[in-house]
Parts: C-alpha cells; structure tokens; sequence
C-alpha cells in the first residue's frame, strides 16, 4: 500500500496496517471464490483530492476529484496474460473523510468512520477490479452484493473462506 506525504498525518500507521490486513483478506476471498490458480495481487495507493483530480481527468475526462477510481489489468489487449494482477486502486482521503460521515447501505464493522469508509471504497475499487459494475440497479444490486460479501470476510477471524 502507497500512502502519499500529503495524507500520511489522517492515516496513522494501526489504521494502514488494519486496512492492509483487511484488503488482504479481500483478495484471499476473491482468489478463493474464481478458484484462482495463483494469489490476486493489486495495488492501493491513498492520496489527497489534488491528486485523485487530475488522474480522474487525465483518465476518465472527468475535471473534478473523485473518490475512488480503479486501473483493471485484466480489461483489453493483454489482460489475460496475467490474470492474478488485477490492477490499481487508488483512494482520496480527503474525500473519503467527507465521506465518513454519511452513513452506507452496506454493513461495515469498523467502529472509526474513516477507517470504514476507506475499507468501503477499497472494498467497492476491488470489485470494479473483479469486473463489476453500477451502471444500472442490476449491476449495482449484484457489485453491492460482492462488495458485502468481501467486507464480511475481511472482518471475521479464522481461515479465509471464499468471498
């Protein structure tokens, strides 16, 4: 995990490290559930609105930051030649802080705001990673279902089980 200078004081070293074990866990559950022949690996870098504005402009076209975006490997030309490199996530702190404190339709066990919603966004830019999608009710209904199902495993203690 790549936590940029400009956000390392809102993401003190016990929340990068609970984050980091629990994204971990998500992506032991995902290789579990596509029966992946090999570990699924992606990366996750947390940074400010400046930085997340101009990727999602560079990007997407979009001339605004956002709070999360994901850069999926497996997508075009190539993308089955590593199929355990999932690609990139990358997190604005700034705006998942205002973010925290609205409240989510999916159930997040963690008890800091903060601490849920950047699980949240992680949890949300894996799935995109997976091959999900929100574009319509159905998309999101089934992302939305992914999405829980990955925030519980990585919450519950003992052997990972497919997620």
């Amino acid at each position: 995990m790549i936590v940029d200078l400009a956000v390392r004081a809102q993401v003190p070293p016990p929340l990068r490290a609970r984050l980091g074990r629990r994204v971990e866990r998500m992506l032991r559950a995902a290789a579990l559930s596509e029966q992946a022949p090999a570990p699924l690996e992606m990366s996750l870098r947390l940074t400010d609105d400046a930085a997340i504005h101009e990727l999602n402009r560079d990007y997407r076209g979009k001339d605004r930051p956002t709070d999360v975006l994901a850069f999926a490997m497996r997508e075009g030309e190539g993308g089955d030649l590593h199929p355990e490199l999932l690609g990139d996530v990358v997190i604005s702190v700034d705006t998942a802080a205002r973010q925290a404190r609205r409240s989510r339709p999916i159930r997040i066990g963690e008890a800091e705001p903060l601490a849920a919603e950047l699980l949240f966004l992680a949890a949300h830019g894996l799935c995109h990673l997976l091959g999900y999608d929100h574009r319509d009710d159905a998309e999101e209904a089934a992302m939305n279902a992914r999405m829980q199902a990955l925030l519980d495993e990585a919450e519950r203690r003992g052997p990972t089980r497919a997620a």
